[in-house]
This record gives structure tokens, C-alpha cells and sequence, in this order.
């Protein structure tokens, strides 16, 4: 079961477990490249992870454009009409990844099959794990030559321990506690503990977290006719416009050349990012963008919806497109949610009926919905002396990292999150651990917070089947520079959104490509040796070219075709 140089990795054994678009496209990029045993293992009972049909709920949206969130073999149907015709809805979604499933996958998807617990192979090659059916209950070890972590950073839901269901009984509080991550399966407990109602001794609900799964579910709340408050230190910062923004912009580089990578490929984010008259031109679309966006959504001054994080530093963002009238920002426009920011939730209320904020106002609280984030899912499939020992657990940050990005874009930074101070991720690309590099029997898919998640996720899959080949790629020559690459990687994130705690929760955030994600599945490529910058384009265009998911569905042929080429030079 375990890798052996002597045998061809197609005929060795590989898991990916996690069946959302991570996990689906790279098990078909393996499929197709020729691996003979790929099993996918979910503890679900669908596939579509995040957009599975047990985690959709009525009036879910996605926050990518209509077409972005695909994959290269199966296009989107046309979208369905309704309220946000620019933005495929939950229902879309998951009827996409499912027809994928079948069209591609049909018979390689284990369904409920929980991974419990995964280690080394006692022979030190290869990997043990250990799987739980959900049906019976049993427990089987199986042998792995290959694993692939597909499991995403939203599955292993985070409660404050003031606020979780322990604090809730030990209070008395009457209402039932959820998490965003149980909306679904859990609506009909919230909707029943509070009647439709608006007046001031109406039964209520409250809302925890600022991001847009609060904000959602807030929406859904108030368009059920219930009374929803909203609760968080601030809110992500967001983009909309009166009208649907031409795919030149949305669809293309435009956006992602205002916001600095790790390093600068082209004339033109050289001159934006490293001069003075660029960085006002940076600083100028981001308030042009911002401002824009409070205007779109009829957001009035003084407004508590104007209690953003800092947009241009921070990766915590929704793309509202055009506001609508049934969605969160119109409807506390409206003042049909209340929201309350800044604040913090201390506790539950002695009455059974309330939260009490730290600075001792209550709030009338009949269900509490709580948006606290995730914890990393690999925290509980690997025990701790092996999560330190492949890099996969949060790494002492080295405060005396050598490395340093003297962008005129990035002076005059918000503070460093104390986290991100004692903390660093050693996943290199956000692909590899980069204490494994040399051993090629772990990757992991989907770790990256990116505004085009299926690109991403497609490009890092023929990473990862190259790497899994051996093919010739540009990689680190040993662990000791992996981990200088990786360190170099993660001082960059600190610099780049010094508000994000990345290595808090590394299977959702080990590396934060978002607005940058071109620029990040370039180097990717450029890894593999195939050609970068593919939305083409002349020296004025190139922004502007919209980037389609068609023009990455030969890269299987580019890969074997660079691979022959070697192979016949090699023997001349």
C-alpha cells in the first residue's frame, strides 16, 4: 500500500476524502490521468460539501458570478430566474455537483464512510485509516498508498464556549442553539421557538457573526416574518452596484490587479504596486469600490452596515451584485433586521429569554443562531504528534523571517492580529506540507479562500496528479527549502492581510489566494511548465480578457504532451 519508486503510482491506491468541488474534480483529474484505484470518502450522504442538498436552504446564493463556480468538463445550465440572476443559488449549485458526480464519478464515491482517525502505516510508507459507516456503525482499517485532505475548513462547526449549547442549559436559557453550519437541518427548531412577529415584546432571534453566512441566514429569518438581531464586532466588507457589472470586470484580471501578490509578473502590477502614482491609483479603485457599493445598497451614513472590516486588507467579503429587496443589506436597510456592531455576546440572559453583550445590554433572544466559524477538520482524523510532525497543526511563527515586500501598496497597514503573530502555516502552495514534500503521499485541495473557486481547485488538482507522478515540476529540492518556501509564503500573508489569523483554521485558510487566485493558479501552472496569463490578450487588454474555465480543459494533453517531450529528450 505504501508509494515505492518501482511501481508505477497509477496502480497504487489513493483516498480523497471530502466530496465537495475539491475532492470531485481531483479525483477526476486522477481518474483521468490515469490512477486505477481512487476511492472518494465522505461521511455524507450526497455529494456537493458546503452545497450539498442537507446544507442548501431556501434562499441561499452563492456569492461567486453565474458560470465561475464550475468545473471545466460539465458547463452550468442556464441560470433559473430569480432574485439574483447574476448568482447561482444553493439548489443550482448542488444539482451541479451531483450531475458532475454521476456523469464522472458514478461508482467511485463512498457515501458515509466517516474518516475517524488516520496514521502512518506501521511500515512508515503509505497511510493507515481508519473509517466509521454511518449506517451500521462499524469500524474498518483500510491501507492507502496516497491520501488527498479534501475535507474544507467549514465542517467542523467553532461555538464560544460562553455561548454553546453546555453554557445554554447551564444558564437555562429556553431557546434552541445552532450553528450556521446546522441552518439547514435545523430551521424547523428556530422557527418553531419564535413566531412570526415585530413588536417591541415580540419573541426573537439572534444572530451571531458578521460574515454571509449570518447574514444569510438573517435575510431568511426576516423574510420568514420573524424578528432577527443581528450581533458581531463588524461585518464583512462587500461589493455591489445598481446594475450588473460587465464580465470585462467581473469575469477577468480587473479586479485581481488591485491587490498585490507575492510577486509581481507583468509591467503593469509593478507600476500600480511599487510607485507612488500607482499605489493612488490602487488606493483609488478601493475607494471608488467601497463607496460605490454603501451607494448600491443605499447604505446611509452613520449606518452600523457601514462597520465593514478594512475591505482592502481583509479577505472577509460578499459580492452582493445588484442589492435586492429580500436580501440582508436592503432588509436592514429597512430596518427589518437589527444590527448591532460593534459589540460582543458575554453570556446568556438570566431570564431563559436573552444574551447579555460585554457591555451589559441585553437582547431579547428566543433561538440563538450562532456565525462563530470553523476549526480545522483535520484536528480530529489526525491525533496531535502527527499533526506537528507533517507541519499540518498551526507552527511558532519565527518573528526574524527574512523576508520583506517594500510595495508603496502595502504601506500603512492595519495592526497584525495577535494570532497571526504566534502563528504560521508550513503547507506549502497550500498544497503540500512541507515536512512530507519529499515522500509525495499527501496533499490537500481546497485549503484557500478564492473568488473562483472551481479554477482554483481545478489547476491545484493536475498539481497534485503531477506531483503524485513525479513528473519534472519546479519544486523545492528538499524539506529544509520547502519549509524557507513556506515560511516565505506565510510572512507574505501576514504582510498582505495582516488581519487574518491564517493558521488558526489551515484546512480554510493555509493560503489566502482570493482576489489574487489568477495570479496564484499561474504559478501553478507555471509550476507544471505550462503557459500562464491564458485569457490573453495584448499589452492593454490582458485585464480585461473574461477568464472562462474552458481555457484550462486540455491540461490533462498539455501534461502529457510536456512529459513525452522530456521523456524523448531524456533518451537522446
Amino acid at each position: 500500500m505504501a508509494p515505492s519508486s518501482s511501481v508505477d503510482p497509477r496502480d497504487e491506491s489513493v483516498a480523497v476524502i471530502g466530496a465537495g468541488v475539491a475532492g470531485l474534480i481531483t479525483a477526476h483529474t486522477l481518474l483521468r490521468d490515469g490512477f486505477t484505484n481512487v476511492q472518494v470518502l465522505t461521511r455524507d450522504p450526497e455529494v456537493g460539501g458546503v452545497w450539498a442538498p442537507s446544507r442548501i436552504y431556501e434562499g441561499l446564493y452563492s456569492n461567486s458570478v453565474y458560470g465561475e463556480y464550475r468545473l471545466s468538463p460539465l458547463k452550468l445550465p442556464p441560470p433559473a430566474k430569480g432574485p439574483f440572476l447574476d448568482r447561482p443559488s444553493g439548489q443550482e449549485l448542488s444539482a451541479y455537483f451531483q450531475a458532475f458526480s454521476r456523469e464522472y464519478l458514478d461508482g467511485k464515491i463512498q457515501f458515509g464512510k466517516a474518516v475517524q482517525r488516520i496514521r502512518r502505516h506501521p511500515s512508515g510508507k503509505g497511510w493507515s485509516v481508519e473509517v466509521q459507516d454511518a449506517k451500521d456503525g462499524n469500524f474498518e482499517t483500510r491501507e492507502y498508498s496516497r491520501i488527498v485532505l479534501c475535507t474544507g475548513g467549514c465542517s467542523a462547526p467553532k461555538m464560544p464556549e460562553q455561548l454553546d449549547r453546555e453554557a445554554a442549559a447551564a444558564a437555562g436559557f429556553k431557546g434552541p442553539v445552532i450553528h450556521t453550519g446546522e441552518f439547514a437541518s435545523k430551521i424547523h427548531q428556530v422557527l418553531e421557538a419564535v413566531p412570526p412577529g415585530d413588536g417591541p415584546d415580540a419573541p426573537a432571534v439572534v444572530v451571531v457573526g458578521g460574515g454571509k453566512s449570518a447574514q444569510d441566514m438573517c435575510a431568511f429569518l426576516a423574510n420568514k416574518g420573524r424578528k432577527v438581531t443581528l450581533v458581531c464586532h463588524n461585518l464583512d466588507w462587500f461589493l455591489a452596484s445598481p446594475i450588473t457589472l460587465p464580465e470585462f470586470v467581473r469575469k477577468s484580471r480587473f479586479l485581481s490587479i488591485f491587490s498585490p501578490h507575492i510577486h509581481l509578473r507583468t509591467t503593469l502590477e509593478r507600476f500600480l504596486h511599487t510607485t507612488w502614482i500607482g499605489a493612488f491609483l490602487v488606493r483609488s479603485i478601493w475607494y471608488v469600490l467601497v463607496q460605490a457599493a454603501f451607494s448600491a445598497a443605499k447604505v446611509p451614513a452613520g449606518s452600523p452596515l457601514r462597520n465593514v472590516v478594512t475591505p482592502y486588507w481583509s479577505v472577509r467579503a460578499n459580492d452582493e451584485g445588484v442589492p435586492q429587496p429580500n436580501g440582508f443589506l436592503s432588509l436592514a436597510v429597512a430596518g427589518k433586521i437589527d444590527v448591532v456592531t460593534p459589540a460582543h455576546v458575554a453570556r446568556f440572559g438570566e431570564d431563559g429569554h436573552s444574551v447579555v453583550l460585554a457591555d451589559g445590554r441585553s437582547i431579547r433572544a428566543d433561538a440563538l443562531v450562532l456565525g462563530t466559524g470553523y476549526k480545522s477538520s483535520w484536528e480530529a482524523i489526525f491525533d496531535k504528534e502527527l499533526l506537528d510532525e507533517l507541519g499540518l497543526a498551526p507552527q511558532p511563527a519565527n518573528p526574524d523571517a527574512p523576508y520583506r515586500w517594500d510595495y508603496t501598496t502595502l504601506k500603512n497597514p492595519p495592526p497584525l492580529h495577535p494570532d497571526a503573530k504566534r502563528w504560521s502555516s508550513t503547507i506549502y502552495r497550500g498544497i503540500v506540507p512541507a515536512k512530507n514534500i519529499m515522500r509525495r503521499d499527501l496533499t490537500i485541495n481546497g485549503t484557500g479562500i478564492s473568488m473562483n473557486n472551481g479554477y482554483t481547485a481545478e489547476v491545484a488538482a493536475h498539481w497534485i496528479s503531477s506531483y503524485f507522478l513525479g513528473d519534472s515540476m519546479r519544486l523545492p529540492g528538499s524539506t529544509e527549502e520547502a519549509l524557507a518556501a513556506a515560511e516565505r509564503e506565510a510572512t507574505w500573508l501576514k504582510q498582505r492581510h495582516p488581519q487574518s489569523a491564517t493558521a488558526l483554521n489551515p484546512s480554510y485558510t493555509a493560503f489566502l489566494t482570493f482576489l489574487c487566485w489568477p495570479q496564484y493558479t499561474d504559478d501553478l501552472l507555471e509550476d507544471m511548465g505550462l503557459r500562464v496569463l491564458r485569457s490573453g490578450g495584448n499589452a492593454v487588454t490582458w485585464p480585461f480578457k473574461v477568464i472562462d474555465l474552458d481555457e484550462i480543459k486540455d491540461l490533462k494533453q498539455e501534461r502529457d504532451a510536456r512529459r513525452a517531450a522530456i521523456t524523448a529528450e531524456n533518451t537522446l
